[in-house]
């Protein structure tokens, strides 16, 4: 499919999707939010994905919602765009495979939602976060952020309504890790690609199970996390994998030797 909005590039089982609206900061119009529903359903069913990572490239990763389009809209009439939102931030939270977002630069409002939606957050130093929607009188999204960062936390974010730079995300633990800039996309994708080599069954079970636990008790949540390390050790995966690990280690302590 042509996406309008959106770059596509598929190799060593990592999808890259970059949201390509330079001339407006990437800002979020329903027909940005449309590809990105479209791209995250249909990558969720390609078998040769393991993994995707979303960016806005180097210079910005999303300045939020388009507001030209929201101030034109009523209560009577706000459904359509709303439901479109939430759709493209579902497409990309309950994607099948894990989610990586490399954040560039400014991640603001809606851009930062879509951050939220991801797994994991790396970050340029140029990067900028912000849950803007409250300075605009419209009530933001505090699940899964307080998952995130913590209850505590994520009001702060949301009712100030104050912009943080790489490093304080990085801190609050927001962000996994900031990169020098001009570095980003080349250490994620280095990233992806390992995390791509990982069995797909079970980096899709392991963020399904990531998502689940947080609303188990403890006893549940040990009970499942049993059931599902029951399920794959001892498979011919789990078997084929360890040989090549054991081979591996015995390569280089042969080399060590040398």
């Amino acid at each position: 499919m042509e996406y309008r909005y959106l770059k596509l590039e598929v190799e060593d089982k990592v999808a890259l999707v970059t949201i390509h609206r330079p001339d407006k900061g990437n800002s979020l119009a329903p027909d940005v939010l449309e590809e990105i529903e479209t791209v995250f359903v249909d990558l969720a069913k390609r078998q040769d994905v393991n993994v995707i990572v979303l960016t806005g490239g180097d210079k910005y990763f999303s300045a939020g919602f388009d507001l030209n389009i929201i101030r034109k809209l009523e209560k009577v009439s706000n459904e359509e765009y709303t439901a479109l939102f939430h759709r493209a931030y579902r497409a990309i939270l309950f994607c099948e495979q894990p989610v990586i977002c490399a954040v560039g630069g400014p991640a603001i409002a809606g851009g930062f939602d879509l951050t939220m939606m991801c797994d994991i957050r790396y970050a340029s130093e140029r990067a900028r976060f912000g849950q803007r929607e409250i300075v605009i009188a419209v009530t933001p999204i505090m699940d899964p952020l307080w998952r995130i960062i913590g209850m505590g936390r994520a009001k702060e974010v949301a009712l100030t309504g104050r912009i943080y730079d790489a490093y304080e995300a990085e801190k609050m633990g927001y962000v996994s890790k900031v990169f020098p800039d001009g570095t980003l996309q080349e250490s994620v994708m280095a990233i992806a690609r390992e995390m791509a080599t990982h069995d797909r069954a079970c980096l899709k079970e392991t963020k399904r199970l990531a998502n689940k636990l947080v609303n188990e008790d403890l006893d549940g949540a040990m009970k499942i996390q049993e059931w599902l390390f029951r399920s794959y050790i001892g498979s011919e995966e789990n078997h084929q994998r360890i040989d090549a690990l054991q081979a591996k280690l015995a390569r280089q302590r042969k080399e060590k030797k040398t």
